[in-house]
């Protein structure tokens, strides 16, 4: 028999806290009188989704403590994609939690909206800390709007907590993940070498001229099956090329990041490149997951009221489709563009480095 007594043994409901959490759906202090069941129902599915992000951000907290080094180690890369797989199921979850929000009439949550006042989604201050810690910059979001200062605001009001405050502070000074995946792409070795400009500028010119010799063949081909005429279908394959080489080369120098990038998409089939390739394809997955949640999200807003101002004054469903706009990860969406076929491609130097010789 255990020596533990009755008293002493941990129960589901003490390891989850269950008195205290189940306390938490009766809206602020001083809210009366005591809420619906529709207004409970989104009490409840915003502390779900709040609960989440705390997730989320611890995540990506282990990822870039994992990622922000001289040199990853190779072993950490399969942690870091699990964390990341973890944010993104957990972003498609949420998206569908916003279904469960629907089954909220309009006229049921009309019924209680002004006890919201001025409150808005924009002050979840763990998705700001969130869209900070993957790197969205205040300059990208829709009017310049800072969540620091306006957390600060709050927080001078007395309306955020020293803690929160704390914690939004420590995160705004933190490298983001596109920081850290742009330093980490930079350091790829391509064609076994890691770091020399020569060898990336004559990669990069390599894959160009590979792009242009693709292009003649393409041009070629849709003339031949009446797809367009030479003079309409050569402007645009050159554009794309152009394109690229502004990519892979801002102002005339070799972008290491850009470069490493392309490399491990265009020589995906070699050992070494197979876990950093399937890294950048999680962090792809990650921001478009983020992306369906916030669609689910403006849709659900408009179902429920329409084109009418947001709570917090925003404009609303106007405002949540803007976001979708936001892109954190740009170059890792931008590489796809410039993609030859494998076939079409020289063999990397050294393919030994990577784990074997690759043949064509």
């Amino acid at each position: 028999m255990s020596g533990k007594t009755p008293n002493s043994r941990m129960t589901y409901g003490n390891y989850l806290q269950l008195d205290e959490l189940l306390s938490l759906q009766s809206g602020p202090e001083g809210h009366t009188p005591a809420p619906s069941n529709h207004e409970m129902h989104f009490i409840v599915t915003h502390q779900a989704f709040e609960l989440w992000f705390k997730q989320i951000n611890r995540e990506l907290e282990d990822v870039l403590t994992l990622m922000d080094v001289s040199e990853v180690d190779e072993k950490q890369i399969p942690v870091i994609v699990s964390h990341l797989e973890r944010c993104s199921e957990i972003f498609r979850l949420l998206a569908s939690q916003w279904k469960v929000m629907e089954t909220l009439a309009p006229q049921d949550f009309l019924a209680f909206r002004d006890r919201l006042g001025t409150s808005s989604g924009f002050e979840s201050w763990q998705m700001r800390m969130l869209e900070m810690l993957l790197g969205l910059e205040s300059e990208q979001r829709i009017g310049g709007m800072d969540p620091m200062e306006h957390n600060r605001k709050l927080h001078s009001e007395g309306k955020l907590s020293d803690s929160v405050m704390e914690d939004m502070n420590r995160v705004d000074n933190m490298p983001s993940l596109n920081d850290v995946l742009q330093r980490w792409l930079s350091r790829t070795p391509v064609n076994g070498v890691s770091g020399d400009v020569n060898v990336l500028r004559d990669f990069v010119e390599g894959h160009l001229s590979s792009m242009e010799e693709h292009g003649e063949s393409v041009i070629a081909h849709m003339v031949k099956i009446g797809h367009g005429s030479e003079e309409t279908i050569r402007p645009r394959i050159q554009s794309g090329i152009e394109g690229a080489r502004n990519f892979l080369l801002p102002d005339g120098e070799v972008s290491a990041a850009r470069a490493g990038l392309l490399f491990i998409e265009s020589y995906r089939e070699l050992p070494l490149l197979s876990w950093p390739r399937r890294m950048i394809d999680t962090v792809v997955d990650l921001e478009e997951s983020m992306l369906l949640f916030r669609s689910h999200h403006a849709r659900m807003v408009e179902r429920m009221i329409g084109r009418r101002m947001g709570t917090g004054g925003s404009s609303g469903v106007d405002y949540l489709d803007m976001t979708l706009k936001y892109r954190i990860f740009t170059d890792l969406w931008a590489v796809r563009t410039m993609l030859v076929k494998r076939d079409a491609l020289p063999n990397p130097e050294n393919p030994e480095f990577y784990g074997y010789a690759a043949e064509n």
